[in-house]
């Protein structure tokens, strides 16, 4: 057995997408390389409703997957096939978007005014860039929880996990997709395949990730009144953590507990032609993707 090391820490940084969404991103639109076969990882959480309620109208995708997770509040969503629908609190969407798909996703709030989720964005590999667009609507109550006897419980949303698996299934990447609790002050273990890239995103509580027997915590620098210290970092909310190659994650649960999304996934390996929503791996693919938007043939029918 091999402990992952901590490759980096850092915090996801507030940016503005859609018609105006407020959101913190934790990687996305720099080297798509560095965590292959994921692109971006979006935490759109918002308290008022002046955060989300521009949505994301209607926009294209080709040549990747988008998975959507939603913790409170709900998305209304639809698109150029026809498709329509809602996810609540708890529900999960994956949507291939293949060989291209336009669609709209409009969030709304819950009693309290809170819409919360993420949206991780999956590269395809080039012989699924233009397969048949599909969507993965997938219930909170359909996804697996399994409790641990020291109360550390994990949401199995895709992947086999500690004998569960996930109800999203046939995704290019094959990744594993978890929903983690730690209780306070637990150290705990996870196994991930040696071969899947991997990272972990904080957003409740806080932990240290660590890559020795002894939880020391992650070594940063940072400024302190003015000069540069070497400290041990308590990874906190909307802090992103990405890991080097081995099959164990180790995490020592902060004074509140820990909750974290764990994913991983098989790297695809191949060239990135990249422009907003559309992924190709030639700049020629994705120039002829734009002329399809143009003149309007970027929706192949269905075979």
């Amino acid at each position: 057995m091999s402990i992952r090391p901590v490759l980096e820490t850092r915090r996801a940084k507030p940016t503005m997408e859609g018609a105006g969404v407020r959101l913190h991103r934790a990687f996305g639109f720099t080297d798509p390389s560095e965590q292959d076969p994921f692109l971006m990882f979006d935490d759109f959480r918002g308290d008022h409703p002046s955060d989300y309620m521009a949505g994301f109208p209607w926009h294209p995708h080709r040549g990747i997957e988008t998975i959507t997770y939603v913790l409170a509040g709900s998305v209304e969503h639809g698109d150029s096939l026809g498709n329509a629908g809602s996810l609540g609190a708890g529900d999960v969407q994956w949507m291939t978007a293949g060989s291209g798909i336009l669609h709209q996703e409009m969030p709304s709030g819950d009693t309290q005014g809170r819409m919360h989720g993420f949206q991780l964005w999956a590269n395809l590999p080039s012989n699924l860039k233009m397969t048949a667009p599909r969507y993965q609507d997938i219930k909170g109550t359909d996804i697996p929880e399994v409790i641990d006897d020291d109360g550390t419980r994990v949401k199995v949303i895709t992947g086999a996990f500690w004998g569960q698996r996930g109800p999203v299934d046939g995704i290019a990447a094959d990744p594993q997709y978890l929903d983690i609790f730690v209780p306070a002050g637990l150290k705990k273990v996870f196994r991930i395949d040696t071969y899947r890239r991997a990272f972990a995103y904080v957003f409740d509580g806080s932990a240290f990730f660590t890559d020795a027997s002894a939880p020391t915590g992650v070594l940063l620098e940072k400024e302190v009144m003015g000069q540069e210290v070497n400290i041990r970092d308590m990874s906190g909310n909307r802090t992103l953590v990405r890991f080097g190659s081995g099959d164990e994650v180790t995490v020592q649960a902060g004074e509140k507990g820990v909750r974290f999304l764990l994913i991983s996934g098989a790297p695809i390996q191949e060239p990135v032609a990249w422009h907003g929503p559309i992924v190709m791996n030639t700049q020629e693919e994705l120039m002829q993707a734009f002329r399809e938007l143009r003149n309007g043939t970027f929706i192949k029918p269905a075979h």
